[in-house]
């Protein structure tokens, strides 16, 4: 294998030459890709059909890696929302003349160039390269081996666009699908400005042990529902159900349903009917497991301690009875990955607990966690969900794709 390192040369060189593009380029730029993905989606769906074609169906990554018309027009319309979001470089975040006269000036710039290593989905590819170019930054894409003919045909597309804008292509370069190039790329300090790995746990935990490059954390969510005793029971199975099944492969859905003691006799048979509907696996501890296994729940497995803070990534979950918000609460603070918690409740005291102390990135009260997505909070789209605190926390979007430079204006003023 080839050394990647002219490719990142390319990439930190083509970076000032996002930079000089003006909020109105930058618009145009994005609306013009946004017409060039929609009108080559058949060209698009194509190459993904031949990566889709090399994965098993018992796969559970193959609904990330899918593409179809409506996942291209809903990629294309997201390109308009994050064309005319405010440009987060550029800004002044802090003026004043100090006492030996000198003019300072705080403001947001790029971070330069962004690396984002990710699995399974070619959508990540134009989300990132939308956001990036948006806020004035390079960006240098890992994507996985199994997206491979759907990430080249993407990067085509971007490429296409870049000229005709006279930006270098490599200002989003696009890295070889080989495992043996991320070791490159996260010991790329001279090139590379910050790693963002999205995708499994173990990519993640691989990054944070093996990267120089400054890392964010996104992607890997053991998210939790806990049904309290005062919960309305026909809200809780929905949003439970909906959690689950609505898309078990992203990192928002749901892994564990904790049931109070109180209700789980009433509560866990509700689930039956649209959990077989579904399919759904369940690892149930033993209260769990004796109130479905008496309620005919065919889909049933003894829970052991590792099916507890699993991420499940398909129509998989694992259930608790716990004795109250207390015993909930220390499940959650063990087994969370912070990235989405939610509570199903009536009482104000419970709820408003919950959301104090539970620490995740995002805490709902009676709603599904499905909605922790940059788009759906306003922000357009998203590089992955942080969750980690520091730079960047929940939905990493446009907004935190920038750091800080100080700008100090004298008139001959020296320092001894």
């Amino acid at each position: 294998m080839n050394t990647v390192t002219p490719l990142l040369q390319e990439t930190k060189f083509a970076s000032a030459a996002v930079r000089r593009l003006s909020d109105e380029q930058k618009t145009a730029l994005l609306n013009r890709l946004a017409d060039v993905v929609f009108e080559n989606k058949e060209t698009i769906l194509a190459e993904n059909q031949k990566d889709l074609d090399a994965m098993p169906d018992s796969d559970p990554k193959k609904d990330r890696l899918l593409l179809n018309e409506k996942r291209i027009c809903d990629l294309a319309e997201s390109l308009r929302v994050v064309a005319v979001l405010p440009d987060p470089s550029g800004k002044v975040l802090l003026e004043k003349t100090i006492e030996q006269g000198l003019q300072l000036r705080k403001l947001a710039v790029p971070l330069g160039v962004v690396g984002v290593i990710y699995e399974s989905r070619p959508n990540v590819t134009l989300d990132v390269a939308s956001l990036c170019l948006r806020s004035g930054n390079a960006c240098v894409l890992k994507g996985g081996k199994e997206a491979h003919h759907s990430n080249l045909a993407i990067v085509g597309l971007i490429h296409q666009v870049l000229t005709e804008f006279g930006v270098p292509e490599a200002a989003v370069s696009l890295m070889p699908p080989d495992r043996a190039v991320v070791n490159e790329l996260l010991t790329a300090t001279r090139y590379v400005d910050i790693i963002i790995p999205r995708g499994s746990d173990s990519l993640i935990q691989y990054v944070r042990q093996n990267s120089l490059v400054p890392t964010i954390e996104t992607g890997a969510g053991v998210c939790h529902t806990y049904v309290e005793q005062t919960a309305d029971l026909a809200k809780a199975r929905d949003m439970v159900v909906n959690a689950k099944v609505s898309r078990p492969s992203v990192c928002n859905s749901l892994d564990c349903v904790l049931v109070d003691q109180a209700v789980a006799g009433t509560f866990l048979p509700m689930l039956v009917a649209d959990f077989m509907k579904w399919n759904v696996e369940v690892f149930a501890d033993e209260e769990a497991y004796r109130i479905l296994a008496s309620a005919g729940y065919p889909q049933l497995h003894p829970a052991q301690l590792s099916d507890f803070g699993r991420e499940f990534l398909d129509y998989k979950c694992a259930i608790k009875v716990v004795d109250g918000l207390e015993a909930a609460l220390s499940h959650i603070q063990t087994y969370s990955s912070r990235h989405s918690e939610a509570i199903v409740s009536r009482d104000p005291a419970a709820i408003d607990r919950f959301l104090n102390e539970v620490d995740a990135a995002a805490v709902y009260a009676n709603a599904s966690t499905r909605f922790t997505d940059g788009g759906v909070f306003g922000l357009g789209a998203e590089i992955g969900i942080s969750t980690q605190k520091l730079h960047a926390r929940g939905p990493f979007a446009l907004e935190k794709l920038v750091t800080e430079k100080w700008v100090v204006v004298g008139d001959g003023q020296v320092r001894w």
